[in-house]
C-alpha cells in the first residue's frame, strides 16, 4: 500500500514569498564538492545510509538533499546511471521524478519538519517526536514506487529530546534501500550519537562570484548595483540573498547607514522614523532583519577598529570611512561592550515581549554615547 501523498494546502516553515521552494530549484550553486560525494558513492554501489548536511542557513542544503532525492529516484541503479553517462545530480525539471517531488506528490519521499498547528495558524518551535513517528508508517509500506525512499529531516536543529531520540533509534536499524538526509545548521548541538551515525557532509558559504550567479539567476531585472549589494550582505547565503531581496532588506540596511553616518550626533527624526516602522503590526520580519544588518554592522565595524585589513567589500560608499570615524572614537573593547550588549538586550526584549520602538531607541541611544567617546 502506497504512502499518501503529503497534503500540498500546509504552510512550510522554509518557504520565501516570491521563490521556489528548495524542492522546486533545478540549479545548486557551488558545493561541487558535496554533490561529486553523493554521486560517487552511489555510482560505487556504497552509498551510506545517512548523511549529515550542515553549514549556515540558506546556503543550499535542502536544495541538494531534493536534487540527490531526484536523482536517486530516477535512476535507482548505479548500472542504468552509467548507461546514461551522468556527471552531475542534474534532474530536469520537466522529468516526472522532479515534477512529483516539486508537488509533494512522489510517496518515496518523507520530509520531518517543525509542524504547523492549524488551531493557533503558526508554525510549533519545535520539530516534534510524533513527526520523527511518521517514519513507521513511511518505511512500514511497501516503497509505493519501488526502490529507493528517501526522508530530509530539515532541521535537526529543530528537534526537541524525544524526537532526537526517536530518530536516532530509526537511524541505528535502517530499512533497506533507505536514505536519511539530515540537515543541520549546528551539528555541535546534536546527539553525538547521531552524528556518529551519519556520514558528514559540510557545505560552505558561496563564493562572492558564486553568490553573485544565484542572486542574478532568482533576480535577474535587479539593478546590477542592487544585485551586487545583496550578494554582499548575504555572506554566501543564497537564502539570506532572496529573503533580503523580498523582505526590502536593502532598503533597510541603507536607512541603517543613513543613521550610522550621522554619529554622534544622531539624526533624531530619521531614527524614530525607522523605529516606528519596525514596531508596527506585521513587522516581524524587517525587525528581525534590522538585528542581523545592525549584528552585522557592528561586527565588521570591530574588526576594522581591531586593526583588521581595509575594507573591499563596501555595501554602501563610504561605509568604511564611517565606521573608520566610529571605531576611532571610543577604544575597541568598549564597541565590543556595544555589539555584546545590543544581541542581548535585543534577545531579552523578546523574551519579556518589550515595546520594539523602545528597544530601538535604547541601541541607538548606546552607540550615540559610544560614538562620543
Amino acid at each position: 500500500m502506497a504512502r499518501t501523498p503529503e497534503p500540498v494546502d500546509i504552510p512550510e516553515p522554509d518557504s520565501l514569498e516570491g521563490f521556489p521552494h528548495p524542492r522546486e530549484t533545478e540549479i545548486l550553486y557551488g558545493h561541487q564538492q558535496a554533490e561529486d560525494a553523493l554521486r560517487q558513492a552511489f555510482m560505487a554501489g556504497r552509498l551510506h545510509h545517512a548523511w549529515l548536511v550542515t553549514g549556515p542557513i540558506g546556503i543550499g542544503k535542502a536544495t541538494l538533499a531534493y536534487r540527490f532525492a531526484r536523482f536517486l529516484l530516477k535512476y535507482g541503479d548505479p548500472r542504468g546511471a552509467e548507461a546514461t553517462g551522468v556527471s552531475t545530480l542534474h534532474v530536469p525539471p520537466e522529468d516526472p521524478v522532479f515534477r512529483r517531488i516539486a508537488a509533494r506528490g512522489h510517496a518515496n519521499v518523507l520530509t520531518l519538519r517543525k509542524p504547523w498547528d492549524d488551531r493557533a495558524k503558526k508554525f510549533k518551535t519545535v520539530l516534534t517526536v510524533d513527526e520523527v513517528r511518521r517514519t513507521s508508517a513511511f518505511f512500514g509500506m511497501k516503497a509505493g514506487e519501488g526502490g529507493w525512499r528517501i526522508c530530509i529531516v530539515d532541521t535537526a536543529d529543530d528537534m526537541n529530546a524525544n524526537a532526537a531520540n526517536a530518530l536516532l533509534k530509526v537511524l541505528e536499524e535502517p530499512p533497506a534501500q533507505t536514505v536519511f538526509m539530515v540537515l543541520a545548521n549546528h551539528p555541535g548541538r546534536l546527539l553525538p550519537t547521531i552524528r556518529s551515525r551519519c556520514r558528514q557532509l559540510p557545505l560552505t558559504p558561496l563564493s562572492h562570484d558564486q553568490l553573485l550567479s544565484a542572486v542574478h539567476g532568482h533576480l535577474g531585472d535587479m539593478a546590477d548595483g542592487d544585485m551586487e549589494a545583496i550578494a554582499r550582505l548575504a555572506q554566501g547565503s543564497v537564502g539570506r540573498a532572496l529573503l533580503l531581496a523580498g523582505g526590502g532588506g536593502l532598503e533597510l540596511y541603507r536607512e541603517l547607514f543613513t543613521v550610522m553616518s550621522s554619529l554622534p550626533r544622531p539624526d533624531v527624526p530619521a531614527i524614530h522614523a525607522l523605529a516606528d516602522k519596525l514596531a508596527r503590526r506585521g513587522a516581524d520580519q524587517s525587525y528581525a532583519m534590522f538585528r542581523e544588518l545592525l549584528s552585522d554592522w557592528l561586527v565588521r565595524m570591530v574588526r576594522q577598529a581591531a586593526g583588521g585589513p581595509a575594507m573591499t567589500d563596501e555595501v554602501i560608499a563610504g561605509e568604511a570611512d564611517v565606521m573608520n570615524r566610529l571605531a576611532a572614537g571610543a577604544p575597541l573593547d568598549r564597541w565590543v561592550e556595544v555589539w555584546e550588549n545590543t544581541a542581548r538586550n535585543a534577545e531579552r526584549a523578546d523574551a519579556l515581549n518589550l515595546d520594539r520602538k523602545q528597544v530601538i531607541l535604547g541601541t541607538f541611544a548606546a552607540l550615540e554615547t559610544a560614538a562620543r567617546g
